[in-house]
């Protein structure tokens, strides 16, 4: 049996005409000879009636402090809606179809409510029902404990368990259905002639969706590449080829076009750097270590780290800077406070052992007159944080660079 998994956001199914449309590729997929397994997002996104931002706020209304574990269970509501009436659409058009929560599915978690992760996938009721020739439409974003209480996986959650049923099933592939055609070289929004990635790998797409690109999130991607299974990212309402995601060539090397040695551009914004001088403090033993154990004893994500033997820099989140502060004074640090900046980051697994890149970056950004705060690199991607108001400037600087729309 060839199984292949479709997962359709929540905009790919907020209408009758929308619903239609993903029908129509769950039919012709059908009509390919795959067994189609479909996993659905909630209806819609923040104001339409059954999206999982409208449940939320509702509650907030009742109780702005329900319990994580009463808050899966009104979280998965969305999923099961629109699960139900994917199924009715597709039994509509004269074909057996079958929804399952994600429990149901077989899709057994931990009991980090809110945030839980798969511990195993039985897919036993989902052959079951692909053997007697029904459409199975699985919940995405949810599972259950192995006491059978009802969990949510965190935001983009849909797409890991589109993953995570991929590698049960040892499905064909996974197609990630959104709104857009692809993966983009950049942020179309910013830069103009941004292009659709034709191919990309496993490790270039984590790379990006961890640096602010949200086509898929990259637990799914990790997930995905536990068997290989292939990830296309295609748009619902168009026949484009999209994106394929895939390992790369099999001897482990990377085909790089034109010599082009990066992938795409990503960016998140609204970030602050927090510097302390260490070497300040000479009194305090491992000030290092103590600074990080305090960010992390205060539940404050900390990112962009560079940790040297007089200095300690690293970004957080804007909105979380009062109280990062408010912590390391608190403890006897002054720290040097840089707020709205963006980290920009240019991906590609091409640039691994390549000589000249981290300088190349700096040039492209120097020559626009933007100033670099802090910088770092890793194999396949080499990050900048700029000041937030040259964050637009800089990635479409690098985009030009790299000839990147070309």
């Amino acid at each position: 049996m060839k199984y292949l998994v479709q997962k359709f956001g929540g905009t790919s199914v907020n209408s009758p005409e929308r619903r239609e449309q993903v029908a129509k590729k769950i039919i012709n997929a059908k009509n390919e000879g795959y067994t189609p397994v479909v996993v659905v997002s909630a209806i819609g996104r923040q104001g339409d009636p059954y999206a999982t931002d409208t449940l939320l706020k509702f509650i907030e209304s009742v109780n702005p402090d329900l319990p994580p574990r009463e808050m899966d269970n009104l979280m998965a509501c969305g999923e099961i809606i629109s699960g139900v009436t994917m199924a009715a659409t597709l039994e509509k058009h004269g074909y057996k179809a079958a929804f399952l929560t994600g429990g149901q599915a077989g899709i057994i978690t931990d009991d980090n409510f809110t945030d839980a992760h798969i511990i195993e996938v039985n897919p036993k009721r989902i052959h079951k029902l692909s053997n007697e020739g029904v459409i199975v439409i699985v919940a995405g974003f949810q599972g259950e404990t192995a006491d059978q209480l009802v969990t949510t996986l965190g935001r983009g959650g849909s797409d890991t368990t589109a993953a995570a049923l991929g590698v049960a099933l040892n499905a064909e592939a996974v197609d990630i259905y959104t709104d857009v055609d692809g993966i983009m070289t950049a942020d179309p929004r910013i830069v103009e002639n941004a292009k659709t990635l034709e191919v990309i790998t496993y490790n270039e797409i984590c790379q990006l969706a961890h640096e602010g690109a949200k086509v898929i999130h990259p637990r799914a991607v990790e997930i995905a590449m536990q068997k290989n299974i292939p990830l296309r990212i295609k748009c619902t309402f168009s026949d484009a080829m999209g994106t394929l995601v895939t390992a790369g060539a099999e001897n482990g090397s990377v085909e790089i076009k034109k010599d082009k040695i990066i992938t795409g551009i990503t960016h998140i914004p609204n970030v602050t750097q927090l510097k302390i001088l260490t070497s300040d403090y000479p009194e305090v033993d491992s000030p290092q270590l103590k600074i990080l154990k305090s960010m992390a004893l205060a539940g404050i994500s900390i990112d962009f780290i560079n940790v040297h033997p007089d200095v300690v820099i690293y970004t957080v989140k804007d909105n979380v800077e009062p109280k990062a502060v408010e912590v390391l004074t608190n403890m006897g640090f002054n720290p040097i406070v840089t707020p709205n900046c963006a980290k920009v980051s240019a991906v590609g697994a091409g640039m691994a052992g390549v000589p000249g890149v981290m300088a190349s970056i700096m040039e492209a950004l120097t020559a626009m007159d933007i100033k670099i705060l802090q910088t770092a690199d890793s194999h396949s991607t080499i990050w900048c944080l700029v000041k937030q108001e040259d964050m637009e400037k800089a990635i479409r600087a690098l985009h030009s660079y790299f000839a990147l729309g070309e």
